[in-house]
């Protein structure tokens, strides 16, 4: 039976890809904050199994690194996915030092403690039977293109661009395997929730207000419009299981403006976009 283990799998991507994988017969792990999360997941589907793993806490994912081990009882793990992460909106000139360190512990961090924990499972640990596993790591458009008004979002997602890179130039001699997912706007909660962080700020008063509150309506929109959840399962489930996988792919709605274009495009012209869609002018 394939296995894999999924972070942040209360709601959204994480939520959508342990439901997804679980109805095809994988053994789910879904890693989850909350034990009543996991218990809600589980009664969806008997297949997932969740674990209390806080990606900034060392002793949980310890923990859930030994309660997977036991049950793959000398298996090598199919598939670890990175998903969990947070993202808060603000402009890099006023973004709260702690509020930036919090993306990385989060988002950079935490992936590279789980992933070093589980490592062992995916075949770093050799004696282990089955072929080596797979890390799917859950970046964004954002890990390419940057975007006002989420520097530090954009700035953990780039970082997590290069480590998965990294990772599978370096875990070849186990035969694992490293690959990105950078969706476009998905329908997931995570917007609402950046939403709610950002009221409690004080950029209210702050000069970037009016083009923040534009990108923040674009936000919000782009989370009940974009691609479902599902989608992006399917797509995690293609890295997973693909003879020759990409090394990145990229499930993004209306891809050749939203993504395409502005990777070919010069800088400066993107720059002119982002000003003119959210009301900022050069004074």
């Amino acid at each position: 039976m394939k296995t894999i283990v999924i972070t942040g799998a209360s709601t959204g991507i994480g939520e959508a890809t342990a439901l997804y994988f679980a109805e095809r017969g994988w053994q789910v792990f879904a890693g989850v904050r909350k034990i009543a999360d996991g218990e809600a997941l589980q009664q969806k589907n008997a297949r997932i199994t969740p674990v209390q793993l806080d990606v900034a806490d060392p002793d949980q994912i310890n923990a859930s690194a030994a309660i997977v081990s036991a049950a793959l009882n000398g298996r090598k793990l199919t598939g670890l996915v990175n998903n969990a992460g947070i993202a808060v909106m603000g402009p890099l000139a006023e973004q709260s030092l702690d509020q930036f360190k919090a993306h990385f512990d989060i988002n950079v961090f935490g992936l590279l403690r789980v992933t070093q924990a589980f490592i062992p499972l995916l075949g770093g640990d050799q004696d282990r039977a089955g072929p080596a596993g797979r890390i799917v790591n859950i970046t964004s458009v954002g890990g390419r293109l940057a975007s006002p008004f989420l520097g530090a979002y954009t700035a953990t997602k780039h970082a997590v661009e290069s480590m998965t890179d990294s990772f599978r130039r370096e875990l070849v001699i186990y035969g694992i395997d490293a690959i990105s997912v950078g969706p476009g706007a998905v329908k997931t909660p995570i917007w609402d929730k950046a939403e709610e962080a950002n009221s409690a700020t004080p950029y209210a008063s702050s000069p970037w207000a009016q083009p923040l509150e534009k990108f923040t309506q674009i936000m919000l929109s782009g989370g009940e419009t974009g691609l479902p959840a599902s989608q992006v399962a399917a797509t995690i489930e293609t890295a997973l299981t693909a003879r020759k996988p990409k090394a990145r792919y990229a499930p993004v709605p209306d891809k050749l403006t939203n993504f395409t274009l502005p990777m070919l495009l010069p800088k400066r012209v993107v720059d002119g976009f982002f000003w003119r869609r959210f009301g900022m002018k050069k004074s």
